[in-house]
């Protein structure tokens, strides 16, 4: 098994060290906004040769719906983050296939494993062996989360490029309009759709200059446009309005994209970044 834990048993001091501690919490939990633009190359996060040749756990290991999240140990967990001095909001505690390993929700911040005592917060994968090939069983569950929070995006939040004839898929894709590779994708749209891919953009601007730009082109009445222009080094202006932009970049956060075109299929598999359009396409409808 391949994972790391971070204890909870620290003791808070005063207001200072909450938010020191908060703060801990995110960026061991990968919280940050991105800063890379991705060809798709593995980046320092990448898993072990054991790890990477596993294969995805099954729909038996799916995770279980909310209704069956263990109170117990959502009440534990809080309470033992709040004696630590971290400010977070628990969702949800699914048991896993692991004895005594629960799977956690919690607003903004991407999922992750924690004990039945909830004093430990589980970061990565946890491979299963002994019954075959090794089974990634947090696989099905990352999914299972990204699925769930893409399908509960509103489309009109969305900016959506559609196929040309018969829908076979639909991707996600979080983008940039100053990433080059998300340009480079972008470029690939009409031989996209017409491979019979339907592509939805969510906001992801990479650093805080790239949000104004980002919103503009969310504000735009015809945001299509405001997008194609904007992919093509052109400066879009809009009048200012309440756009999902800052939303989009919590939700990207709590799914763990950290650099753009981050591409996930409809059943929430992260696909990586660029891919060129026949194999981003065969990928997505092998994916459905």
């Amino acid at each position: 098994m391949f994972l790391s834990s971070i204890s909870t048993g620290l003791k808070p001091a005063n207001i200072s060290t909450r938010r020191k501690l908060s703060g801990a919490i995110i960026s061991a939990l990968l919280v940050t906004v991105a800063t890379g633009c991705s060809n798709n190359t593995p980046d320092t996060t990448s898993k072990t040769s054991v790890v990477s040749s596993t294969k995805a756990s099954s729909a038996t290991n799916a995770p279980k719906p909310a209704a069956d999240s263990d109170q117990s140990v959502v009440s534990a967990l809080q309470s033992n983050l709040e004696a630590s001095g971290i400010n977070e909001n628990i969702v949800s505690a699914v048991p896993t296939e692991m004895d005594g390993i629960y799977w956690v929700t919690a607003e903004g911040l991407p999922a992750f494993f924690t004990d039945k005592s909830g004093k430990h917060i589980i970061q990565g994968q946890i491979i299963s062996v002994g019954q075959g090939e090794p089974v990634d069983i947090s696989g099905a569950l990352v999914a299972r989360t990204a699925q769930e929070a893409l399908k509960a995006v509103d489309k009109k939040d969305m900016i959506i490029y559609p196929a040309k004839g018969e829908t076979k898929s639909v991707v996600y894709s979080f983008t940039d309009a100053d990433c080059p590779y998300c340009t480079k994708l972008h470029a690939e749209m009409d031989e996209i759709n017409a491979l019979g891919i339907e592509v939805r953009y969510l906001a992801w601007p990479r650093s805080e200059g790239s949000i104004p730009k980002m919103e503009a082109i969310w504000c735009s009445e015809d945001r299509v446009a405001a997008m194609d222009q904007a992919k093509s080094g052109a400066n879009v202006m809009a009048p200012s309005c309440e756009s999902p932009v800052k939303e989009q970049i919590a939700l990207g956060a709590r799914l763990g994209v950290r650099g753009t075109p981050a591409i996930f299929t409809e059943s929430g598999q992260q696909i990586g970044g660029y891919l060129p359009a026949k194999q981003l396409a065969q990928t997505a409808i092998d994916a459905s």
